[in-house]
């Protein structure tokens, strides 16, 4: 029996959101992958305040209201640090290791590991602190109390993500691979750092 195409119009939500989702990450790759970064960052920001606010609920602390200037400022970093970063990265790493060369798998995942996440985690904890408008000694501060902590975290649960997206995800699809992690990722952040 033969198959029947259905016309686009006739096709589900989720099939026409994908299919223009496609085209422009055809077209506008840079800025599509900007935008669902700052999306997808700020409602990990907002999924924290949510567990958050859950958790001191259960144990009877008083509740704080959902902070949309915190989601804002994930949104910002996400937009502007997060998307064009990566996208350039990944693009960068695919020109400096090949995948036909034989060790690309393991330089890759070094790169990744061990320069790239540390400096984009040292990134966001600088930008975050410009966002909030905060000073030098509290970026100090932060960063003596929780960067080395959430770069072993960063560790432990990028890394076998990170050897799937930059391995075996196309090129085009490893930011948003990495932003659907960096989702929950984000919330772990926004709970560390404070």
């Amino acid at each position: 029996m033969p198959v029947q195409s259905l016309p686009v119009r006739d096709a589900s939500i989720h099939f026409r959101l994908l299919q223009q989702y496609l085209v422009l990450l055809k077209n506008y790759p840079i800025l599509t992958k900007s935008v669902t970064s700052g999306i997808l960052s700020a409602l990990g920001n907002l999924l924290s305040q949510i567990l958050e606010a859950r958790k001191k609920n259960k144990s009877g602390a008083p509740v704080d209201e959902i902070d949309p200037a915190a989601a804002a400022r994930y949104a910002t970093f996400g937009f502007f640090i997060t998307g064009p970063v990566s996208h350039i990265f990944y693009q960068l790493m695919e020109v400096w290791m090949p995948a036909t060369d034989p060790l690309c798998i393991v330089k890759r995942l070094l790169l990744d590991r061990l320069i790239f996440a540390p400096g984009f985690l040292l990134i966001f904890y600088f930008v975050m602190n410009i966002l909030e408008a905060k000073g030098w000694r509290d970026f100090e501060s932060k960063m003596r109390g929780s960067y080395w902590i959430a770069l072993k975290m960063n560790w432990k649960v990028w890394t076998p993500f990170q050897f799937v997206n930059i391995n075996f995800v196309p090129v085009e699809f490893r930011v948003l691979f990495a932003n659907m992690v960096a989702l929950f990722w984000y919330a772990y952040l926004a709970s560390v750092r404070k």
